[in-house]
C-alpha cells in the first residue's frame, strides 16, 4: 500500500497525535499539570491553586484527562486527580524548555513573572555534595501539601507565605538554599528576596522538586514531624 492511497489513516494517526498537542493548548491547563507534578489533588485544591472556579477547572481536567495525561480516583464524594505517568511530567518539563529556546515571548514573559535575580544559585548535584558535607540548610517553600507529597530528604518546611513570622526557626549562620515547584517556580525567587532582605544568607536550587524527582533522585515523603 502506498503512503498515497494510505493517506486516510495516516491522517488518523496525525489527527490522533494532534488531539495531545491540542489538550496542551491551554495555559491554564499547563498550570494544572505543573501543579500535578507536584502530588495528587482533588479538583477543589486544584481550582483554588489554580485561581479557577470550580466549573472551569473541572472542564480543563476533563480535557486533560481524555487526553490521557491525568488519571483519577475516587474517594467519597471527592475525586482526586493525578498525572498519568512520569512521561506526562518529562513532556511537561520539555515543552517549558523548547519553548523557552524557540519561542521569542518566552525570556521576557519569564523575566516579568520571576522578577530580578540578584542572588546566586547552584544545581542539584552542587546541592547534593552540599548537603553531604552539612554546610547547608535545604528550605522548601511550597504549600505544606506538596511537601508532604515529596520533598529533597532533610528539608525543612516553610512555605512563603509564613516565612517572615517563622524566619526565627532558621540558623542565622549556615546558607539556606531554596527550593520550590521547578525552574519556573516564583515562589524560591520570592523566598531569596525576603531572606536576604532580612540579612540572611540565600540562594536557590536552579531548577526544583520537578526536575528533582525527573532525575531519579532521592525523594523523601514523610509527614510534618
Amino acid at each position: 500500500m502506498s503512503e498515497k492511497t494510505d493517506s486516510g489513516t495516516k491522517a488518523r494517526l496525525y489527527d490522533a497525535f494532534a488531539a495531545s498537542g491540542k489538550a496542551l493548548a491551554s495555559g491554564k491547563r499547563l498550570e494544572l499539570l505543573d501543579l500535578l507534578a507536584q502530588g495528587e489533588r482533588t479538583v477543589d485544591a486544584l481550582a483554588k491553586a489554580a485561581g479557577l472556579n470550580l466549573t472551569t477547572a473541572s472542564a480543563h481536567l476533563q480535557t486533560l484527562k481524555h487526553a490521557g495525561f491525568v488519571a483519577t480516583r475516587r474517594e467519597g464524594v471527592r475525586i482526586h486527580y493525578r498525572l498519568a505517568g512520569d512521561d506526562v511530567a518529562q513532556l511537561f518539563a520539555l515543552l517549558r524548555k523548547v519553548a523557552e529556546a524557540h519561542q521569542a515571548a518566552v525570556p521576557a514573559a519569564r523575566d516579568a513573572y520571576l522578577g530580578e535575580d540578584t542572588a546566586g544559585e547552584l544545581s542539584r548535584d552542587e546541592l547534593r555534595v552540599r548537603i553531604a558535607a552539612g554546610d547547608v540548610v535545604v528550605l522548601d517553600v511550597r504549600p505544606v501539601e506538596e511537601y508532604q507529597a515529596g520533598h529533597i530528604p532533610g528539608a525543612i518546611c516553610i512555605p512563603v507565605d509564613e516565612l517572615a513570622e517563622r524566619i526565627n526557626e532558621l540558623p542565622e549562620d549556615t546558607e539556606i538554599v531554596v527550593y520550590c515547584r521547578g525552574e519556573y517556580c516564583v515562589l524560591a525567587y520570592d523566598a531569596v528576596r525576603l531572606l536576604t532582605d532580612r540579612g540572611r544568607r540565600a540562594i536557590r536550587l536552579d531548577d526544583g522538586m520537578l526536575e528533582w524527582r525527573l532525575s531519579e533522585l532521592p525523594v523523601d515523603a514523610s509527614d510534618l514531624t
